[in-house]
């Protein structure tokens, strides 16, 4: 897939996912100060839901991580994590951008499971659990940061890139990252923000949409992104052909 389609694509699905965000939200993207778009609103949200559960996860980590690793990594992600989150905040503030205040509720069954859960098998799910949230956030802020018309977004972009890509390394530096089990590298075809990042398989929660629907976002977000692609491609066509020159 060419780096068009693919940007496209994603444009498409932050079109799609920006439907599922609150009225309210979505009327704030489009009645903020700066130039907000869906992407935009989906960065804004997605960095600002995940702090929401993976802070309070860290501090989890740092007291009940049984290795100084496992600590270590979640005494910094929470210390971190917190100032990118006020970052995020302030981003959202200057942009007139409403925010989520409070975890969703497949983030705090993942919060619920490891309050309860010890040893080793807390290191897993601690570690598994939030080097699958950045990974598949990781890629989105790329995204956003490459096609964003907003100095303010571009900011954050730039500052959430460097942060997102520590914690990850952090959490592979535990040595409990379990690399044959991570997705393919590729933004998700469309999904519930409440479910960005979500360890769904490894935490046995479910996704909080149907598969009947998330493949029928997929099929539109695929559809708007090859329609769109193509329009692309005729116009430059078209603008390059000298037939139309001087017209």
């Amino acid at each position: 897939m060419s780096s068009l389609i693919r940007r496209t694509a994603a444009v498409a699905v932050a079109a799609i996912t920006a439907l599922i965000v609150s009225p309210a939200s979505a009327q704030a993207a489009a009645d903020g100060p700066g130039q907000l778009n869906a992407a935009d609103m989906t960065l804004l949200v997605g960095l600002h839901q995940a702090g929401l559960w993976e802070i309070p996860a860290g501090q989890m980590a740092a007291q009940k991580g049984t290795t100084p690793k496992v600590q270590q990594a979640g005494q910094k992600i929470a210390d971190q994590h917190a100032q990118l989150d006020q970052r995020t905040m302030d981003a959202a503030e200057k942009l007139g951008a409403t925010l989520p205040a409070t975890p969703t509720a497949q983030q705090q069954g993942i919060l619920n499971q490891l309050q309860t859960a010890e040893g080793d098998q807390f290191n897993q799910l601690f570690v598994g659990s939030l080097r699958d949230a950045y990974g598949f956030l990781y890629p989105i802020i790329g995204e956003v940061r490459s096609s964003t018309r907003s100095t303010v977004i571009r900011q954050l972009a730039d500052q959430a890139n460097v942060a997102v890509l520590g914690y990850m390394q952090m959490l592979e530096s535990t040595g409990l990252v379990q690399y044959q089990k991570l997705a393919p590298a590729a933004i998700p075809p469309a999904q519930d923000l409440s479910a960005m990042g979500m360890a769904g398989a490894d935490a046995g929660i479910s996704p909080p949409i149907s598969p009947a629907i998330l493949w029928l976002l997929a099929i539109g977000a695929a559809a708007v992104a090859a329609v769109a692609a193509v329009r692309i491609q005729l116009s430059r066509r078209s603008t390059a052909d000298p037939r139309t020159m001087g017209r």
